[in-house]
């Protein structure tokens, strides 16, 4: 008996064609999945309909496929590429009016297609919890800007969902930018004209690489970027050593590049050049907090809206339930390569912990196996055997997680994915674990900013944006009450912005606390430290200088054994011990394959000595 056909197969047959139709692309594979949306090439993934086919469920598939298929047959990659600021809010906005540009070519010249696209904005926009944006941090700049092109290029008013979180930004981009946004129709089939009009709009706004316009010029002619400044007139090249980060969607291929549900991929800021440290000591010290900052020239203006918390005490438990397992459901897919190579690494660790035998001994217990040389030869001596202690230490693994707005999508669900497997490979051999994340509480600098303002602005206020610390799952926690906490990395709107040098401090001064004898403190990052609000107001390599020296104090005067993986990024230019993968899905591993390295080395006699400070 033939099973009968869901109700939504027909739909999803319908959207695959009229995509492939109105991209004019007849080889693009439109697949339907639970994963994040995303155009890649030929390849576009969509949100997978119910059974039932909801009102919301048509409006957010076909809004999202007909977006997709626009960008496809309007959109080229290599002159967006050569536009897009390094910064990632200003690539976020960027790219959210470059979405909204392809999307009223759309909506100008079909009807059918321009309903499609208003609900399925309307439905994404709400998913991201824009329509309870009650004050400026809860309102993404993107976003908003994007309905604020949309309605200069067609005229449609911002759906009365989220129409309220518009009006908050308005006043301050009309002040800054209003005639920038006048200009933008007039560019609508140029893209690069269009772009360049975009770069000197988010110049007005401050989230620009350059301070004029005339730069967009010198751009166009060199074919690149140029050197920018930051709105206090400071060198942005302080802040990357020299180097102008393109983003690494200039490296793509021509078939396109990916595009997340939010319409707005957020790119990172390449690392900057730097000499390493020759390699030399780690003398073992005291185990002390780092508490040097200020020596360093490194300021805070306020800690007071800093936190560190749990991550059960940022969502509901059944929000919280959703998302693990919506994380487990990815799992699936991942967790055979992954699984395989945790295995290793158990294996390796439960060889270390087993007790083993030294023979041919001249004393000790009579080693009967080797009786028979006797028997063969009298004059042979006995042999003896002693069992020898493990050299295995007491070992506790922190993993300190990236949570900025550029992992968004791929990158911070492969992360959450390994900090599974690994967290529940490495109980079962009795290595305590600990898995933190580091992001902040605002975009823009948030209350911290608030209060510097209020203050009157004083100059170089130090780090102005207020700290999240997350603890995911603490060292002493048992894997089964903490699994369900990952989960909370896939929520949307907890990925801001990131100050890597003090989650570093924070993460290395709870672990060196442990009564474990060695510490192992594992970073995993896709970029350099970026947080605008302080980065405005302070000198441009403010944040990365600090980092520098946060990673110097561990490597060179702390017994925690530290290391890195970069997403995209060569973090060798910071840390010693660390490996750059350029694709989120090889994280595990990465990850999996350090962790087997630094183990093998410590079962390994004299590997491991360095010679005294």
């Amino acid at each position: 008996m033939v099973k009968p056909e869901s109700p939504s197969e027909p739909f999803k047959r319908a959207v695959a064609v009229a995509v492939r139709s109105l991209a004019a692309e007849p080889e693009l594979e439109v697949n339907f999945s639970a994963e994040p949306p995303a155009l890649k090439g030929l390849k576009a993934r969509l949100p997978s309909p119910a059974r039932n086919l909801s009102a919301h469920d048509v409006a957010l598939v076909r809004g999202t496929g007909d977006a997709y298929a626009l960008r496809r047959a309007y959109h080229d990659e290599k002159v967006n590429s050569q536009f897009r600021p390094a910064s990632p809010e200003g690539a976020a906005i960027f790219e959210a009016a470059e979405q909204a540009r392809v999307e009223a070519i759309g909506s100008l010249a079909m009807k059918g297609v321009k309903a499609n696209l208003a609900s399925g904005l309307e439905q994404r926009l709400l998913n991201r919890g824009l329509g309870k944006a009650r004050v400026k941090d809860e309102a993404p700049l993107a976003d908003v800007l994007g309905l604020m092109v949309r309605e200069k290029l067609t005229g449609e008013k911002p759906p009365p969902s989220v129409a309220g979180a518009v009006e908050l930004w308005r006043p301050f981009i009309e002040e800054r930018a209003g005639g920038d946004l006048d200009k933008l129709a007039d560019a609508l089939r140029d893209q690069k004209s269009y772009a360049k009009l975009t770069r000197t709009l988010l110049n007005h706004l401050s989230f620009g690489d350059q301070t004029d316009s005339e730069s967009s010029a010198e751009q166009d002619a060199d074919g690149e970027k140029p050197d920018g400044e930051n709105e206090d007139g400071q060198d942005q090249d302080a802040q990357q050593d020299g180097e102008s980060a393109a983003t690494e969607a200039a490296a793509e291929s021509e078939d396109g590049q990916e595009v997340d549900s939010d319409m707005a991929t957020e790119q990172s800021e390449d690392l900057s050049d730097a000499t390493e440290p020759e390699d030399g000591a780690k003398p073992q010290r005291g185990e002390q907090a780092f508490s040097r900052q200020d020596e360093w020239g490194y300021k805070v203006f306020t800690t007071e809206f800093d936190e560190e918390i749990a991550a059960a005490d940022l969502c509901e438990p059944e929000e919280l339930a959703r998302l693990r397992g919506f994380l487990d459901q990815q799992l699936s897919a991942m967790q055979s390569v992954v699984s395989r190579l945790a295995n290793k690494l158990q294996r390796l660790l439960m060889a270390q912990q087993n007790r083993h035998w030294e023979y041919d001994l001249e004393e000790g217990l009579l080693d009967t196996s080797r009786l028979t040389r006797i028997v063969i030869d009298p004059m042979y001596p006995l042999s003896f055997k002693r069992e020898k202690d493990t050299t295995f230490r007491d070992t506790c693994v922190t993993l300190l997680l990236d949570n900025s707005g550029s992992m968004r999508g791929r990158p911070i669900m492969v992360a959450a994915m390994c900090a599974d497997i690994l967290g529940r490979t490495l109980e079962r051999v009795g290595v305590k674990t600990e898995i933190l994340g580091f992001t902040t509480r605002a975009w823009k600098g948030g209350q911290s900013r608030e209060k510097w303002l209020g203050a009157g602005k004083p100059p170089q206020p130090g780090r102005l944006n207020d700290l999240r610390h997350i603890v995911y799952k603490a060292a002493d926690e048992p894997w089964r009450r903490a699994k369900r906490n990952l989960g909370l990395m896939m929520r949307e709107g907890l990925l801001k912005e990131n100050i890597d040098g003090e989650a570093l401090t924070w993460a290395h001064n709870r672990i060196i606390a442990r009564p474990e004898q060695r510490k192992i403190l594992m970073v995993i990052s896709d970029g350099a430290p970026v947080d605008d609000s302080t980065l405005s107001v302070n000198a441009g390599n403010y944040l990365e200088h600090h980092l520098r020296r946060v990673i110097e104090e561990i490597e060179t005067r702390s017994s925690v054994e530290l290391t890195a993986i970069g997403i995209g990024h060569d973090v060798t230019r910071y840390y010693r011990k660390a490996v750059t993968i350029v694709d989120a899905e090889q994280l595990g591993g990465a990850m999996t394959e350090q962790l087997t390295e630094l183990f093998a080395e410590e079962a390994t006699p004299g590997r491991r000595k360095r010679s005294a400070a």
